[in-house]
């Protein structure tokens, strides 16, 4: 962390008498958000959300672009090796943090390669299960598996996502053993859920919320550091007694490293106010759930290295490998 605000401070004395030439010189080259998932996800989604409040600001065409594949690698790789001219933004998810621990043989390096811009925010994983289940609380749940176990069986959206690690965290934590059924995709675990093919099933509240609100789910437990609105009689697990269990989707901004400080300042401004607009801060917190953060670069940093730090621990302490 040192090393890197080092770089981005010197770059940022450097670079301030350079700033304006740097702005200029850009003129209306379109700007690439990459992406590293395919189309239609809330990464997506809230890439292109920003979009034309980006265009207005900066007054240069942004064209979002999706390069899917590798858990994320192959799209964050595109911008780790891309030119530092401010032409080129990573915006990616929560999973950007496991990739060095579950992908051991990158060709980049998360820290070094990539310069934070803008933590966006985050909504709370939720566990939940078919309103006919007996599981109510996180306490039930953990007492049901206790009590069976290998038999209380639970879904996620893919083998190393921070759904899985949360529920690999929380059987750790109180010795209980729940198989894990991997899906490639919510939808397919919503419907597995639904149909009563796993116990319980872990993931974002943007993916369960239209369906604990449609009534064919129940939520019994939520990972954010507070309740939800839409989820406030769901306990959070910290209130169930798992201090410091805490697992949010997240959204952030990255550039390649040695992005001159003030084209990174200039597109931090500019997603800060384009994501303040009323409508899209209703869209964030209606259709993602999430609750805005909408940070300064410091504050990515220091978010990104803790996360690393618990969900790649998680990933080692028990040998995941990527699907």
């Amino acid at each position: 962390m040192t090393h890197c605000i080092g770089r981005r401070t010197a770059l940022g004395l450097a670079g301030a008498a350079l700033a304006a030439p740097a702005l200029r010189a850009q003129g209306t080259a379109p700007l690439r958000i990459i992406v590293p998932f395919a189309a239609g996800g809330s990464t997506d989604a809230v890439a292109r959300l920003a979009s034309p409040g980006l265009t207005q600001r900066l007054g240069q065409p942004v064209v979002v672009e999706n390069r899917s594949g590798a858990a994320g690698a192959i799209g964050t790789e595109a911008v780790a090796k891309a030119a530092p001219d401010g032409l080129t933004w990573l915006l990616t998810f929560d999973s950007h943090a496991v990739l060095p621990a579950l992908l051991p043989n990158l060709s980049f390096n998360l820290m070094r390669d990539l310069d934070p811009v803008m933590l966006i925010g985050g909504a709370p994983y939720v566990i939940a299960t078919r309103p006919d289940r007996p599981y109510r609380t996180l306490a039930d749940l953990v007492v049901a598996a206790k009590a069976r176990p290998e038999a209380v069986s639970y879904g996620s959206t893919g083998n190393g996502t921070i759904g899985h690690l949360t529920m690999m965290l929380l059987q750790s934590r109180t010795g209980t053993r729940m198989p894990h059924i991997a899906y490639r995709g919510g939808g397919l675990a919503v419907n597995d859920t639904i149909a009563g093919h796993v116990e319980v099933m872990i993931g974002s509240a943007a993916l369960l919320a239209p369906h604990i609100a449609g009534g064919t789910l129940r939520a019994i437990a939520q990972f954010g550091p507070a309740r939800l609105p839409a989820l406030a009689q769901v306990q959070a697990a910290e209130e169930a007694g798992f201090a410091g269990l805490q697992a949010e989707a997240w959204w952030g901004v990255f550039a390649p490293a040695g992005t001159p400080a003030p084209l990174v300042a200039r597109m931090n401004a500019a997603l800060r106010e384009s994501l303040s607009e009323e409508r899209a801060r209703r869209q964030m917190e209606e259709a993602q759930q999430a609750r805005l953060v909408l940070s300064d670069p410091p504050a990515l940093q220091a978010f990104l290295e803790r996360q690393v730090e618990v969900w790649g621990g998680v990933v080692r302490a028990n040998g995941i490998r990527a699907d």
